[in-house]
Order: structure tokens, then sequence, then C-alpha cells
């Protein structure tokens, strides 16, 4: 039984056509404060949902913020970690929220932050432990974001450490497991390729060029992606809903970065 939800479930967060997703995490308020973009949680999320966005991704304490009454649905994602850039130990990912709140709060996914190489590893990789077993439990689909980030990773957009953590997501139990872009198609197939669950990619800091974003994304997909999961490149765009039209485009229609581009510049959508 707990199988059919989880492919219930799994069908909210990701396009039963194509196979893939374009999740919005906007969890930054935790680590980050009201940083521009997510001031307004309605709004914002009203903004991802016209563009198409598969889900999003929460802290428990905004979901009632977000209850938009109207508008197309969107999946919802709660996020269990938490850290914030106050710490001594921003690294260090603590669990905030069980399952049985996310369920009682209309989750359809849950999510789950684990930096490996940090000097509090072992801390987070029991937590991912107990997660998965209880989110398989549930039948609770199971987001892994997992970056190598600490003083044995001198670089964690090397391709060698993001396949780590791909694989790391994927040898817990995780269901879809997000890692940074190594930076071209030919080494993220080296990740996708060690991997047996669907990776998508992080969006990282915001960027200045919307064709340097729309590449990462074909990129990505082009190397066997699942999608992305992309924040403040997304909320923190000038034109929301048309960034994440133009990611659709891509992700879901098989377009080019041009036909993307077009979507993005055109005043009518």
């Amino acid at each position: 039984m707990s199988n059919i939800g989880k492919r219930i479930r799994m069908e909210r967060i990701i396009n039963r056509q194509t196979g893939r997703t374009i999740i919005v995490p906007m969890d930054h308020g935790m680590s980050m404060g009201p940083i521009d973009g997510i001031k307004d949680m309605k709004s914002a999320i009203q903004k991802v949902a016209n563009g198409g966005a598969n889900a999003i991704v929460e802290h428990k304490g905004v979901v009632e913020q977000g209850l938009r009454g109207s508008g197309p649905d969107i999946g919802l994602i709660i996020h269990l970690s938490a850290s914030t850039s106050l710490s001594p130990y921003p690294n260090a990912k603590t669990l905030v929220c069980s399952i049985e709140e996310a369920i009682k709060l209309g989750a359809d996914a849950i999510s789950i932050h684990v930096n490996i190489g940090d000097e509090n590893e072992r801390e987070m990789l029991n937590d991912f432990g107990r997660i998965s077993c209880e989110a398989r439990n549930w039948g609770m689909p199971l987001l892994a974001m997992v970056y190598p980030r600490g003083a044995k990773i001198p670089d964690e957009y090397d391709v060698k450490v993001i396949k780590h953590a791909a694989r790391v997501g994927d040898e817990m139990g995780a269901d879809i497991v997000k890692v940074s872009y190594p930076g071209s198609p030919e080494l993220f197939h080296e990740v996708v390729s060690g991997c047996s669950i669907p990776v998508v990619i992080a969006g990282g800091a915001k960027m200045d060029s919307d064709r340097d974003i729309l590449e990462m994304v074909k990129g990505s997909i082009d190397a066997g992606g699942a999608g992305v999961s992309i924040g403040r490149n997304v909320f923190q765009h000038d034109h929301v809903t048309r960034m994440v039209k133009a990611m659709s485009k891509i992700i879901h229609e098989n377009g080019s970065v041009d036909d993307a581009l077009s979507i993005l510049r055109s005043e009518a959508v």
C-alpha cells in the first residue's frame, strides 16, 4: 500500500509524461533571512505555479502563508533540515521537522540536506538513514540535497566529489537526488550514469546571464538529468513566471536554449 502512495505522490512532483521536474526551493529564509523574492510567499508561489513549476520546497512554518485559494496546482515538498548563515557551523544541518508533521501539513514529499565531507557528516548521515527508513514506511517521496562541503573538499564542483554526492543519495534510499552542476554535459553525464535515481541540478548563487542559466539547464537535460531544483535564479528573476516557462520549454518539451530565451523575452507571456 505504501508503494502505491509513493507513486501517487511522485506524480505530484514529477511530470508523469516526461519523467522530469521543475522544483523551486524557497527554504532560503531559514538560512539567509527574508531575502528578495520570497518575502511574500503567497506571491512567490503563485508566480512559479503560473509558470508551470512542478513543486516548491519550503519549511513547515510558512506553509500556511503560501495557501493561494486559486491558480494552478503545485507540489509541496517540506524541508526537514536547517542551519543558518549566522551559525559557526553553517554546513551542519539539523533536523527541524518530522515526517508526521509534514504529512499533517499536506506534503507531497519531503527533503533533507546532507553535506558530505563536513566534520558533522556522521550526524547528518545518521539522520538521513532514519528519515529514509521512515519515508519508505510512510510511502513518502524523499528528495536528498547532497553537497560535498567541508575541510576535505577543495573544490565542491569537482565532478569526482559530485559523483560521490549523487551516489550517496542513491545508496541511502532517496527517490531524487539534488547535486551541483559540474560545468558541462559531459561531466554531468558521469554523475547521472553512476546513479540509479533521478538526478536534478541546483542553481547555486544568483547568476547574471539568462543564457548561462538556460545553457546549464539544457546541458543537464542533454546529459540525462531529470530536471532542476533552482531557487534564487528563479524567484529573484525579474520575470519569474517567464523564467519557469522558459525552463519548462527545455525540460518538458526538449526545446533549445534559443527557444527558451524567446519565451523569456516575450512580453506576451
